[in-house]
């Protein structure tokens, strides 16, 4: 009886030294987090271009609601036309849908790779169906490279029609993109449903 009492004390301990365990790492990320949200606001207001973009994905990459009215401040002021991009990434991030208009039409032009190089971090192709039936030539090319690498099985059915254009390269672009997309989907296993990609979910608006 006694033995018994003693491993069950023992066990609680153990259990008790893990639950302290899991709290104190969690202090410790929230800490991180605090520590290099701090440092990457200041980075911000930097006067050098490409460190405001940096800090500007840093806050895409975080994503957290409440550096709307921060991100909305720079963005308003914001000059340079890459740290504009970035911001407007970091916005649609946490939920302002209507930023996604800026990263698409940047498609087109000396920003392109910027905008694609954010646009292959969607979770899903879905945000993408809308501007394929408005886009020029050009962005809509851009787009069918983005979702060669992120399309799904519905994405097939949607950029079929584009298959048939009557722009030579857009139709090129979009037989490569359903070869792309079918290939890829035969190597994918069965069970696999999701790739790990970093969300844009987009959900709310202002």
């Amino acid at each position: 009886m006694k033995q018994s009492k003693k491993w069950f004390c023992l066990a609680l301990l153990l259990i008790l030294a893990g639950v302290g365990s899991v709290r104190a790492q969690s202090d410790e990320d929230e800490g991180n987090v605090q520590v290099t949200m701090a440092a990457t606001q200041k980075q911000l207001a930097s006067r050098e271009p490409l460190e405001r973009q940096r800090a500007a994905e840093e806050l895409a990459r975080l994503a957290l609601t409440s550096n709307r009215k921060l991100l909305e401040g720079y963005r308003l002021q914001e000059k340079n036309a890459r740290v504009k991009l970035a911001l407007d990434w970091a916005l649609y991030r946490i939920g302002k849908t209507e930023a996604l208009f800026a990263i698409v039409q940047a498609l087109d032009s000396s920003r392109a790779a910027q905008a694609s190089s954010y646009l292959l971090t969607l979770e899903t192709p879905e945000p993408l169906y809308l501007f394929m039936e408005r886009a020029n030539g050009n962005t809509q090319i851009k787009l069918l490279e983005v979702l060669a690498k992120i399309g799904d099985s519905g994405t097939l059915e949607r950029i079929k029609p584009h298959a048939e254009s009557i722009d030579p390269k857009v139709g090129d672009a979009a037989r490569l993109a359903m070869s792309e997309i079918e290939q890829r989907l035969g190597e994918t296993p069965p069970n696999t449903t999701t790739r790990p990609r970093m969300v844009g979910s987009g959900k709310s608006s202002p």
